[in-house]
Protein backbone atom coordinates (compact mmCIF):
# COMPACT_ATOMS: atom_id res chain seq x y z
CA UNK A 1 0.00 0.00 0.00
CA UNK A 2 2.92 2.50 1.23
CA UNK A 3 4.57 1.57 -1.94
CA UNK A 4 1.33 2.41 -4.83
CA UNK A 5 0.92 5.80 -2.68
CA UNK A 6 4.28 6.89 -3.07
CA UNK A 7 4.28 5.95 -6.93
CA UNK A 8 1.07 8.03 -7.41
CA UNK A 9 2.50 11.08 -5.13
CA UNK A 10 5.50 10.59 -7.52
CA UNK A 11 3.16 10.35 -10.94
CA UNK A 12 1.04 13.52 -9.68
CA UNK A 13 4.35 15.16 -8.92
CA UNK A 14 5.62 14.79 -12.35
CA UNK A 15 2.46 15.86 -13.85
CA UNK A 16 2.66 18.94 -11.99
CA UNK A 17 6.05 19.44 -12.89
CA UNK A 18 5.29 19.23 -16.69
CA UNK A 19 2.44 21.28 -16.54
CA UNK A 20 3.67 23.87 -14.90
CA UNK A 21 6.97 24.02 -17.03
CA UNK A 22 4.77 23.94 -19.97
CA UNK A 23 2.95 26.97 -18.49
CA UNK A 24 6.12 28.92 -18.12
CA UNK A 25 7.45 28.18 -21.55
CA UNK A 26 3.83 29.39 -22.83
CA UNK A 27 4.23 32.38 -21.05
CA UNK A 28 7.50 33.00 -22.38
CA UNK A 29 6.58 32.44 -25.96
CA UNK A 30 3.65 34.53 -25.61
CA UNK A 31 6.27 37.87 -24.87
CA UNK A 32 8.03 37.00 -27.55
CA UNK A 33 5.29 36.46 -30.13
CA UNK A 34 4.04 39.74 -28.97
CA UNK A 35 7.06 41.34 -29.23
CA UNK A 36 6.93 39.92 -33.28
CA UNK A 37 3.09 41.44 -33.26
CA UNK A 38 3.68 44.48 -32.14
CA UNK A 39 6.41 44.58 -35.53
CA UNK A 40 4.21 43.22 -37.54
CA UNK A 41 1.56 46.05 -36.26
CA UNK A 42 4.54 49.19 -36.46
CA UNK A 43 3.32 49.51 -32.73
CA UNK A 44 6.38 51.08 -31.13
CA UNK A 45 3.87 50.97 -27.41
CA UNK A 46 3.45 47.15 -27.52
CA UNK A 47 6.48 46.68 -28.74
CA UNK A 48 8.25 48.67 -25.43
CA UNK A 49 6.01 46.60 -23.43
CA UNK A 50 7.84 43.01 -23.89
CA UNK A 51 10.73 44.71 -22.70
CA UNK A 52 12.43 45.49 -18.85
CA UNK A 53 13.28 49.52 -18.59
CA UNK A 54 17.22 48.28 -18.57
CA UNK A 55 16.96 46.24 -21.84
CA UNK A 56 19.95 45.53 -24.13
CA UNK A 57 19.83 44.86 -27.75
CA UNK A 58 22.37 43.97 -30.19
CA UNK A 59 23.20 42.83 -33.82
CA UNK A 60 26.11 40.47 -34.62
CA UNK A 61 27.55 41.53 -37.96
CA UNK A 62 30.02 39.21 -40.21
CA UNK A 63 31.37 41.07 -43.08
CA UNK A 64 34.60 40.37 -44.73
CA UNK A 65 35.49 37.88 -42.05
CA UNK A 66 35.11 40.58 -39.83
CA UNK A 67 32.28 39.71 -36.76
CA UNK A 68 31.21 42.92 -35.25
CA UNK A 69 28.20 43.78 -32.80
CA UNK A 70 26.51 46.55 -33.09
CA UNK A 71 24.21 48.27 -30.57
CA UNK A 72 20.95 49.18 -30.11
CA UNK A 73 18.19 50.70 -27.77
CA UNK A 74 14.63 49.34 -27.20
CA UNK A 75 13.78 52.96 -27.92
CA UNK A 76 15.45 53.63 -31.64
CA UNK A 77 14.49 50.10 -32.49
CA UNK A 78 10.33 50.78 -31.19
CA UNK A 79 10.90 54.12 -33.40
CA UNK A 80 12.34 52.45 -35.96
CA UNK A 81 9.55 50.07 -36.29
CA UNK A 82 6.97 52.74 -35.48
CA UNK A 83 8.28 54.71 -39.05
CA UNK A 84 6.95 51.57 -41.09
CA UNK A 85 4.13 50.79 -42.57
CA UNK A 86 1.94 47.93 -40.73
CA UNK A 87 2.79 44.75 -42.44
CA UNK A 88 5.72 45.66 -44.05
CA UNK A 89 7.97 43.54 -41.04
CA UNK A 90 7.17 40.00 -40.86
CA UNK A 91 9.64 38.10 -38.55
CA UNK A 92 8.72 34.38 -39.06
CA UNK A 93 10.23 32.41 -35.83
CA UNK A 94 10.70 29.01 -34.87
CA UNK A 95 11.08 28.32 -31.09
CA UNK A 96 13.98 26.15 -30.75
CA UNK A 97 15.16 25.98 -27.32
CA UNK A 98 13.41 27.63 -24.24
CA UNK A 99 15.53 26.93 -20.48
CA UNK A 100 14.28 28.21 -17.21
CA UNK A 101 15.92 28.92 -13.98
CA UNK A 102 13.28 30.03 -11.09
CA UNK A 103 12.92 33.92 -12.89
CA UNK A 104 15.74 34.02 -15.62
CA UNK A 105 14.64 32.42 -18.67
CA UNK A 106 16.48 31.54 -22.23
CA UNK A 107 14.72 31.46 -25.33
CA UNK A 108 16.34 30.68 -29.38
CA UNK A 109 14.97 31.21 -32.11
CA UNK A 110 16.14 30.60 -35.62
CA UNK A 111 14.11 32.74 -38.35
CA UNK A 112 13.32 33.90 -41.79
CA UNK A 113 12.61 38.01 -42.22
CA UNK A 114 10.23 39.54 -44.63
CA UNK A 115 9.82 43.18 -45.67
CA UNK A 116 7.32 44.01 -47.58
CA UNK A 117 6.32 40.59 -48.18
CA UNK A 118 9.95 39.68 -50.10
CA UNK A 119 12.28 37.60 -48.15
CA UNK A 120 15.06 39.60 -46.87
CA UNK A 121 17.59 37.41 -44.40
CA UNK A 122 17.58 34.46 -41.93
CA UNK A 123 19.27 34.15 -38.63
CA UNK A 124 18.76 33.34 -34.85
CA UNK A 125 17.29 35.41 -32.01
CA UNK A 126 18.52 34.91 -28.52
CA UNK A 127 16.79 36.02 -25.84
CA UNK A 128 17.39 36.40 -21.74
CA UNK A 129 13.71 37.29 -19.95
CA UNK A 130 12.98 37.73 -16.81
CA UNK A 131 10.15 37.49 -14.50
CA UNK A 132 9.63 40.85 -13.07
CA UNK A 133 5.78 40.94 -10.47
CA UNK A 134 4.72 37.84 -12.54
CA UNK A 135 5.37 38.99 -15.75
CA UNK A 136 8.10 37.42 -18.29
CA UNK A 137 9.97 40.80 -19.96
CA UNK A 138 13.18 40.66 -22.65
CA UNK A 139 16.10 42.06 -20.74
CA UNK A 140 18.93 41.42 -23.38
CA UNK A 141 17.85 40.45 -27.08
CA UNK A 142 20.93 39.23 -29.64
CA UNK A 143 20.64 38.27 -33.09
CA UNK A 144 22.36 36.95 -36.33
CA UNK A 145 21.78 38.01 -39.81
CA UNK A 146 22.73 36.06 -43.02
CA UNK A 147 21.63 35.63 -46.51
CA UNK A 148 22.52 32.50 -47.11
CA UNK A 149 21.86 29.16 -46.00
CA UNK A 150 18.16 30.09 -44.59
CA UNK A 151 16.09 27.82 -46.64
Amino acid sequence: MQKKLLLLVGVFSFAFSAKSQTTTEDSIKTVINNFFEAMRNADAKALTACFTDSAILQSVHVKDGNTTIANETVKAFADAIAAIKKGDADERIRFDVIKTDGALAVAWTPYEFYYKGNFSHCGADSYQLVRINGNWKIQYLIDTKRKTGCR
